[in-house]
């Protein structure tokens, strides 16, 4: 098996790493937020931490949502089909603004929610100003989505990586500023870090549709749009592969929220000390989804040019590569578990307590790892729907409900519900990776990607 999957092992990692570098983006937004906040105090970290649980679910719909075109426009591309790419093109940021327009809308309602959590009361009165402007920022991620997911189906992810290394420095010079009043700007506290980030998006989204609407590499894409309105055959066969691509990937960050609020019960300081914790464990999980999104291109491109044993040994390359990374930065949060905290808060019990956290992450790595890789490599399949249904029963039917059992019945606290995280994602590692397995077998039945090119 490793000789028949050494070959895709570079092209692989080559698409990768400038995906895991603009995937890195999203979380490092939240990393610089949580960082600056944290040295205004504990209470404004943990409201942070309830602001990031509250909306960071309809974020990830949204982008799951939109992540929809990436297995279309692979492999259609690997057909060279042009019409198909024009009207990809047009109505994957028609259906991701519209979706952005609406999660903006529904984010506005969150706050009225938060009462109903059970939270510390001053945590709940400084989240819920910061999640009104965090909830328009995803309005332009929506726009910065529809046409990087475009351009990350074709190939094309180094674009992207720059851009959101670019936002994300504008994102930290601004959150330094106007957290603290630097440079002559209003001192904002908590509040500086959502405008910082609202503004940061605003550019993501304006710089990615100029590259897509004017790069002259993607000309003949564009020549290919016969109209720029919505095509509804096209929309329904994105929302078709999106819609439960979102839904799972709400499901997995639910279930993590959902922790959030019952860690919330623990108090504040126990709430700062999950959301160093969650934090830290976020960067290395959309790392490995940088490797994901790259399985996704990779075996939607050689399945849309009906080279099926090679789009299988692809999905093994990501496997491979999700392993090793995961298991190196495992290793790296039992070494640095003390240190790492420590560039949040030095606030001894955050620190103690995030410490304790950071082991059961390390032990979760490698399942989290390979399940986000199995995701990507099934996306690639255009297999959406069962993946959700396996997230619904494996966060909600085993690990919100093992996690309440060991945190609060048998009074394990934070890492009981950390420890029902741990073996919702360990299911759903080995069912993913089974089913990658039986799908691309030879002999097995082509999957839907493939009927079309098949001789």
């Amino acid at each position: 098996m490793l000789q028949n999957i050494r070959p895709h092992l570079r092209p692989t990692l080559l698409l990768a790493y400038p995906v895991v570098l603009s995937q890195l983006g999203h979380i490092l937004v939240g990393f610089v937020d949580s960082v600056l906040v944290g040295r205004t105090g504990t209470v404004p970290l943990a409201a942070v931490s309830l602001g990031v649980s509250s909306t960071t679910v309809l974020m990830i719909l949204g982008i799951g949502l939109s992540m929809g075109s990436v297995p279309l426009v692979a492999s259609a591309h690997g057909r060279r089909d042009l019409p198909d790419l024009g009207r990809l093109l047009a109505s994957s940021v028609w259906l991701s603004a519209l979706a952005g327009l609406l999660l903006a809308g529904v984010g506005q309602v969150v706050p009225y929610l938060l009462h109903y959590l059970g939270q510390s009361p001053e945590v709940e009165a400084l989240a819920a100003p910061w999640v009104r402007v965090i909830s328009w920022s995803l309005l332009p991620l929506m726009v910065y989505q529809g046409f990087r997911e475009f351009a990350e189906g074709l190939g094309l992810t180094r674009q992207a990586m720059w851009l959101s290394v670019l936002a994300n420095v504008v994102n930290a010079l601004l959150c330094y500023a106007l957290v603290f009043g630097h440079w002559g700007a209003p001192r904002m506290g908590l509040m500086g870090s959502a405008w910082a980030t609202l503004i940061a998006r605003v550019l993501m989204a304006v710089l990615m549709a100029a590259y897509v609407l004017l790069a002259p590499r993607l000309h003949e894409y564009r020549a290919a749009v016969t109209r720029w309105l919505p095509d509804a055959a096209t929309l329904r066969r994105l929302f078709a592969i999106g819609a439960p691509i979102g839904v799972q990937m709400a499901f997995e960050v639910g279930a993590f929220a959902a922790s959030a609020i019952m860690i919330g019960w623990l108090g504040a300081t126990t709430l700062a000390a999950h959301q160093v914790a969650i934090n830290l464990a976020s960067i290395t999980y959309m790392a490995a989804s940088g490797i994901s999104a790259a399985a996704t291109i990779r075996v939607g491109n050689l399945l849309g040019s009906g080279r099926l044993a090679e789009a299988r040994q692809a999905g093994f390359a990501a496997y491979v590569l999700g392993f090793a990374f995961m298991g190196t930065m495992g290793l790296l949060f039992v070494v640095a578990r003390q240190a790492a905290p420590l560039m949040y808060t030095h606030d001894p019990a955050v620190v103690a307590q995030a410490a304790a956290l950071l082991l059961i992450a390390a032990l979760f790595q490698v399942s989290d790892g390979l399940q986000v890789v199995g995701l990507g490599a099934l996306r690639g399949l255009e297999d959406v729907k069962v993946p959700s249904v396996v997230a619904l029963l494996a966060y909600w039917a085993v690990a919100l409900p093992l996690g309440y059992f060991l945190g609060f019945r048998l009074h394990l606290g934070a890492p009981g519900v950390w420890t029902g995280l741990l073996v919702g994602l360990s299911i759903v590692a080995v069912v993913l990776l089974l089913r990658f397995r039986r799908e691309t077998a030879p002999g097995a039945p082509l999957p839907v990607a493939a009927r079309a090119v098949a001789p």
